[in-house]
């Protein structure tokens, strides 16, 4: 079926001031050219065989004009040009006005133009013919009587040609802006290369026509041999313009024309918007095809190719025809609609695309199921130009594959790789890279007497408040107060076999402490609520969700310092260092002596204790990043690993992190802290298996027993590839190093897991754990993961607790193990010394525990 052409008709409510303009042109042309026309039936028996020539030419060639494909050519090429030009050159205004019009016409009738757009393109010639025969007069006036031509002579002409060009191009330019609203530049611009090319070549070869006039009628005929390498020169621009901007196998527009499309209508709409017109949006959809390279693998390249083809006619099929339909490369293709009002038309264009692949493609007999997700952006929300919009709807894309979903929009918290989330992953190279951990293994007598640095108080230099809200007096530094027993607080674990982490629970752990040490932290701060003393945070970010949930925060506080809220449970958050309750925003930190941080901020590890619930002892802690940045304040740790694992900053991370880790237990060690240490590891960390080389080195190297490290995988990394998952486990597992699956019950396959990895704990994840108390269902779930584990003799600590109620029903159903705010938020390494130093444990039955009833928070 063929398509009209678009030109041919006139946008609704452009009739009028464009029919205006056409008359205009019209009046405008009649004026100029009245006295020619006038004189031009007294002269005809007087014009030469030449004269005819030409005219017969011009009138011929016009019948089969060139005409570049494309809505947005200005014009066509028109081989009349030459001549008329020439007969204005030789012979005056009139006759090549009336040849001229005779060729439009022609090539009217002949392109099946409207009856308007002929009467408006021989106004625009005769014009244009006017304007350089204005021109030409300012000459020597010897052109027209066949005398010497003189060098004003020549400029006359030039000077013409240009007059022609300008007015011509000019009021087609105006007339396309009438019509459609386009702006003057985009339009001049995309034609104007073209138009110099071969409209200039044709006016330029009209003087030289002239002059072969002026010697014989028949060397006319011989310009057609240059015409013709005119008309073939714009003929292969155009196809080299057209093979540059189209998909050599579906002929659909590529990325290069899509780019100058979307330009330009960015500019229409922004324009629409800025006059408050409701149709100014613009949508990006990009498909990209669901199994074709099973496709390629299966059946070839050959089926793949006819199947890209097939697919681009279905695309092209779609009703209503969108604005452009290209080929991005591969099986990925875009889609462009204007004139929008709102997503929902994006949408019902997408869902109609969705239907038009949804039937299988037949290729030699084979039915091909095609599909394909689709992504959305929008101008102006998700974007002002193309590199942004085409960027957001390739998030959009992937964020509909991820969700097995065949259609989305864009939004921000799906993009993953945002230019914010670029530097932050060079500010953690940077970070990394500037604080190296130190090699030399750990040595006690170069940091100095543990027992003497034990025996001094720790020093406050901010405000903090004790457990009722209260302020609490700052300690300043000083000597220690003398004590008849010196000794460090130490919390010891159970010797020999009788270790908390051999399955059965053992005998309680006894905190040995110096009386003096426990009266100063008690009437000097509570470093539960104390500020990191090293540095003072104005504003920082609040710790991720894994950390931070717990009460209210305005309810009781369990013996050990935990809170009992009264609250809902998890509706307490963890402010970090700064003012609680105050609002979290990015903002620069400094160190307690005034000195600017280092640009990148600082990489630190918190420790987060793991309780015995039967027995209350502590029986290690969990390593967790923390990163206080200079702007951002204290960064979500969930965000700065999936940030990391995206590059080679992982390495140098875990590198970090390990050492940190290991070197800290040793620290401990030559305190007399005899406490396990669980850090978690990525996925990409678990692939390469250089990370099992590391623990051992490292463990060596500051002399600590394997069974004092324990590292904590996910499930979701065991599905990302098993087989080299389960190498590197298997290596950890024969160092000692014990291994704990940590957010149990979220993953795809736990009891698979369970049976056939070498495990020996498991951690209950905290969206099970906080339900708990409200929700039977959880509460039946959990009951059922610690029956599981104990049955395959294995550990179970419950993330998350957060109230007392939850910690006695964790102890009623068996679990081991557990760590949460009812206990201890995560915190420094020394302020954990100090937690351990007061800590008293807590038993779920005993004096020291109120009745549940009395602690139960109010929901």
């Amino acid at each position: 079926m063929e398509v009209a052409d678009p030109r041919n008709s006139l946008p609704a409510g452009r009739v009028a001031p464009f029919a205006a303009f056409v008359a205009g042109i019209l009046v405008v042309a009649a004026l100029t050219a009245a006295v020619p026309l006038a004189a031009l039936p007294g002269e005809l028996s007087r014009l030469p065989v030449a004269f005819w020539t030409m005219a017969a030419l011009a009138v011929v060639c016009d019948a089969r004009p060139f005409v570049p494909p494309g809505r947005r050519q200005t014009s066509a090429v028109f081989p009349s040009t030459c001549f008329t030009f020439a007969i204005l050159l030789g012979w005056g205004l009139g006759p090549a006005v009336v040849v001229q019009a005779v060729g439009v016409i022609v090539s009217g009738w002949r392109m099946r133009h409207a009856a308007w757009r002929t009467a408006f393109n021989v106004g625009q010639y005769a014009c244009a013919l006017a304007a350089a025969y204005g021109v030409i007069q300012l000459g020597s006036g010897t052109i027209f009587s066949g005398g010497r031509l003189h060098w004003t002579d020549v400029a006359a002409v030039g000077g013409a040609t240009l007059a022609w060009f300008v007015v011509n191009y000019g009021l087609v330019s105006w007339a396309v802006r009438l019509r459609f609203g386009d702006r003057w530049w985009p339009t001049v611009r995309q034609g104007l290369g073209f138009e110099l090319l071969s409209t200039g070549s044709l006016l330029l070869l009209a003087p030289v026509l002239v002059a072969a006039a002026r010697v014989s009628a028949a060397l006319i005929p011989l310009v057609l041999v240059p015409l013709f390498a005119v008309y073939r020169m714009a003929r292969l621009t155009n196809e080299q313009q057209h093979l540059a901007a189209a998909d050599p196998l579906t002929g659909l527009p590529n990325r290069k024309a899509l780019l100058a499309e979307v330009a330009e209508q960015v500019h229409l709409h922004a324009e629409r918007t800025a006059r408050g017109e409701p149709d100014g949006q613009l949508a990006l959809l990009l498909i990209d095809l669901d199994r074709f390279k099973n496709v390629n693998d299966a059946l070839g390249h050959a089926v793949g190719d006819r199947l890209l083809v097939e697919v681009s006619a279905r695309l092209t099929d779609v009703r209503p025809r969108p604005q452009m339909i290209a080929r991005l490369g591969g099986d990925e293709f875009a889609i462009v609609m204007t004139g929008l009002t709102d997503v929902g038309q994006a949408r019902e264009l997408a869902d109609r695309v969705v239907q038009a692949l949804a039937e299988p493609v037949p290729i030699d007999g084979l039915p091909l199921d095609v599909g394909g997700s689709i992504g959305i952006a929008l101008f102006p929300e998700h974007g002002e130009d193309f590199a942004t919009l085409m960027r957001h709807a390739d998030v959009a894309m992937y964020d509909a594959k991820h969700r097995n979903d065949t259609v989305a929009v864009y939004a921000p918290e799906s993009d993953h790789n945002s230019a914010e989330r670029l530097g932050l992953l060079a500010d953690l190279r940077r970070v990394l890279e500037a604080s190296p951990p130190a090699e030399a293994p750990f040595d006690a007598e170069a940091d100095g007497d543990a027992e003497r640095a034990a025996d001094v108080p720790l020093v406050v230099t901010a405000e903090v408040r004790g457990g009722d809200g209260a302020a609490l007096p700052t300690v300043a530094p000083g000597p220690a107060a003398p004590t008849a027993d010196p000794a460090p607080p130490v919390a010891t674990a159970p010797s020999g076999t009788a270790r908390w982490w051999a399955r059965r629970r053992r005998t309680d752990a006894e905190l040995v402490h110096s009386d003096e040490l426990i009266n100063q932290i008690a009437t000097g701060a509570d470093p539960i609520r104390g500020r990191n003393a090293r540095a003072t945070v104005a504003g920082s970010r609040s710790a991720p969700a894994r950390e931070r949930r717990a009460g209210a925060g305005n309810g009781r506080r369990s013996p050990n310092g935990g809170a009992v809220g009264k609250g809902r449970p998890g509706a307490r958050r963890d402010v970090g260092s700064g003012t609680p309750g105050q609002p979290t925003e990015s903002t620069g930190w400094a160190h307690a002596d005034g000195e600017p941080a280092d640009d990148a901020g600082e990489i630190t590890m918190y420790y987060q204790p793991q309780i015995a619930i039967a027995t209350g002892e502590v029986v290690g802690v969990e390593a967790l990043l923390r990163w206080r940045h200079p702007r951002r304040g204290m960064v979500d740790p969930e965000e700065l690993i999936r940030v990391a694992e995206q590059s080679a900053v992982m390495r140098l991370l875990t590198r970090r992190v390990v050492d940190d880790v290991v070197e800290q237990l040793a620290k401990w060690s030559a305190a007399g802290i005899g406490l396990r240490a669980a850090l978690n590891v990525s996925v990409r960390d678990l692939h390469t298996g250089e990370i099992a080389d590391q623990i051992a080195d490292r463990l060596a190297r500051y002399g600590v027993p394997a069974e004092r490290l324990q590292v904590e995988i996910t499930e979701g990394a065991l599905m990302a590839d098993p087989r080299r998952v389960l190498a590197t486990i298997s290596q950890l597992h024969r160092i000692g190093v014990a291994i704990a699956l940590d957010d149990f019950g979220t993953g795809y396959s736990s009891l698979q897991h369970l049976r056939r990895l070498p495990l020996s704990e498991v951690k209950v994840d905290r969206s099970f754990v906080l339900g708990m108390a409200d929700d039977a269902d959880d509460a039946a779930i959990v009951r059922s993961m610690i029956e599981l584990a104990g049955a395959l003799g294995l550990r179970v600590v419950a993330e998350g607790v957060e109230d007392e109620r939850t910690w006695r029903m964790l102890h009623a159903a068996g679990c081991d193990a557990a760590q949460g705010w009812f206990y201890a938020r995560p915190m420094p390494a020394e302020e954990l010394v100090t937690w351990l130093a007061r800590y008293r444990p807590v038993r779920p039955t005993g004096g020291h525990s109120q009745s549940d009833a009395a602690r139960r928070p109010n929901r």
